[in-house]
């Protein structure tokens, strides 16, 4: 009666009638689950805060271990629709329904099975795990009972529901519902007399009076008008004490027989969770949890949709997105959330954007890299309408502070990190780069800046490089200038929206002249008055 995750009928315990080893729902080759264990956090996780959007993603389900499902993603575009489809489904209500109460009715029964365990007395323990095991043959019928209800189209619900139908008539399965049924019918059935006389004397029950009834009947005579029901609580969670066991394990003695076999029937089935039906319970929730972690920016009234990909065709567009991390601050705050639009088309493929500091360019790097990650898992990504690109690697260069034990300047470490990058990338990768060679002069920024542009093109990988430096913008005609941009009126206003626009610099001067009066138009006004 252990209460491990994943508990499973042991392989002797099978018989050759069973059901076929469920595949994934949320894995096309059985490959891809067995690397998923043991995948880490990627090491660009915390430049594009996904970190954040993991965390709060799976916070509350940490007995399920779901982070790993989040760090390694599909190895083909086959395998995201595959996934895709199922996220879909679930995204309507009848089948997040099913699932829901599956998935919250597998979490209690754990709960119930990790209660049994921790348990002093012996036949406490024993009927506590009973009821998991009521529960779970509950739960699965019920699974399967909606399932067949439903108009599915995905391939991993339909296989679920296959596999349900097989499992639900299996002799190994029909044999637990049944006894389960029958112990638990046997042992509400028993009657005890309970004497009191300085000492505890159980006796087997001998048909009396029932007092309920007589103290009704005397107090009948004070009932005015009807009676309302009074719900209590009854709290269970600190288990028996010393005299109730004592009590049970007198009442054991005098039905033998049924303790007993409830005795051999907990030993026999000390795992008794299918390995089909526990892997479909932790695999399904990578996708409930997503689900249930972009319900509330719907509720914000912003956008979700399902991105289309493509590993060959390296022009994509995006529209009315937004970086998810910040969003779940500025939902929480009740703060609006700004959305910015992107398209790279034909030979174009590096973002290069500049402006003011504070204004929403390293959050549109992160946004860039956040939604090609999120694609590339499955997931319905923030935006109307997105087309991305199916990625190979995601690489990474943020600004960090200096380490004591780091001897390398904070210029040599940028050039060490950058050249790493560049050898490791392909044509396939996703470069990120954030305010590089900020802490040089600016002469030395814009030929290192120049030289690492003229290797990203070349190496024609998909990039954004934010940057300080407005002549990387215009260097080759597959680097797209943009711009964030601040209020016309106000410098001092950032609108957090970043635009396709030529990086001159001058929109901002322009609007700090405007606001101190020494435009070219208003020197002359005043100069003439």
């Amino acid at each position: 009666m252990g209460t491990e995750i994943h508990r499973v009928v042991p392989p002797a315990a099978r018989q050759p009638s069973g059901p076929p080893q469920f595949p994934s729902v949320l894995f096309r080759r059985v490959e891809e689950s067995v690397s998923a264990e043991t995948v880490e956090e990627p090491s660009f996780f915390r430049d594009l805060n996904l970190e954040q959007v993991v965390a709060g993603i799976t916070g509350g389900w940490s007995e399920y271990h779901l982070q790993p499902y989040f760090h390694v993603r599909p190895g083909d575009i086959a395998s995201v629709v595959y996934r895709q489809e199922v996220m879909k489904e679930l995204d309507t209500e009848p089948v997040m329904a099913a699932v829901g109460a599956f998935t919250k009715g597998m979490r209690l029964m754990r709960d119930r099975a990790a209660l049994a365990a921790k348990r002093h007395y012996r036949w406490e323990r024993e009927r506590t795990f009973l009821g998991a095991i009521e529960l779970y043959c509950q739960v699965v019928r019920r699974l399967g009972e909606d399932l067949e209800g439903l108009k599915l189209r995905s391939r991993g619900l339909r296989a679920m529901r296959e596999y349900l139908r097989e499992y639900l008539g299996w002799q190994r399965f029909e044999g637990l519902d049944a006894q389960q049924v029958s112990l638990r019918e046997r042992l509400d059935g028993i009657r005890y007399d309970l004497l009191l006389r300085g000492d505890i004397e159980v006796r087997v029950h001998e048909e009396a009076e029932d007092y309920n009834e007589v103290i009704e009947r005397i107090f009948e005579r004070f009932r005015r008008g009807a009676v309302k029901g009074v719900d209590v609580e009854l709290r269970t969670s600190s288990g028996m004490n010393h005299i109730e066991a004592e009590i049970l394990d007198r009442v054991a003695r005098l039905n033998p027989e049924t303790f007993q076999e409830l005795e051999a029937f907990c030993v026999a089935n000390g795992e008794f969770v299918d390995e089909g039906i526990s892997r479909f319970d932790r695999e399904v929730l990578f996708y409930v949890t997503y689900l249930r972690y972009i319900h509330r920016f719907r509720e914000a009234g912003l956008p979700f949709c399902y991105p289309r990909l493509s590993d060959s065709d390296k022009g994509v567009e995006c529209r009315d997105t937004f970086d998810l991390a910040l969003a779940a601050r500025q939902v929480n705050d009740g703060a609006r959330v700004v959305t910015n639009d992107f398209q790279l088309r034909d030979r174009e493929r590096v973002f290069v954007v500049t402006g003011p500091n504070q204004d929403g360019k390293t959050t549109f790097a992160r946004t860039f890299g956040q939604l090609h990650y999120l694609a590339a898992l499955g997931c319905p990504v923030p935006g109307t309408d997105a087309r991305l690109f199916f990625f190979d690697r995601i690489y990474t260069h943020f600004e960090r502070e200096e380490v004591a034990a780091n001897l390398r300047g904070k210029l040599h470490d940028d050039l060490v990190r950058l050249r790493a990058i560049l050898e490791e990338a392909t044509s396939s990768s996703i470069v990120i780069l954030n305010e590089a060679f900020a802490s040089t002069t600016v002469k030395d920024a814009v030929f290192l800046g120049t030289e690492v542009m003229g290797r990203l093109c070349r190496l024609d990988a998909l990039a954004v490089c934010v940057t300080f430096l407005s002549e990387l913008a215009t260097m080759d005609p597959r680097a797209v200038s943009m711009t964030s941009m601040i209020d016309p009126d106000d410098p001092a206003i950032r609108t957090f929206k970043v635009l396709r626009r030529p990086a001159t610099g001058l929109a901002y001067a322009l609007a700090v002249a405007r606001r101190h009066r020494v435009t070219y138009e208003q020197l002359k006004e005043r100069l003439s008055s």
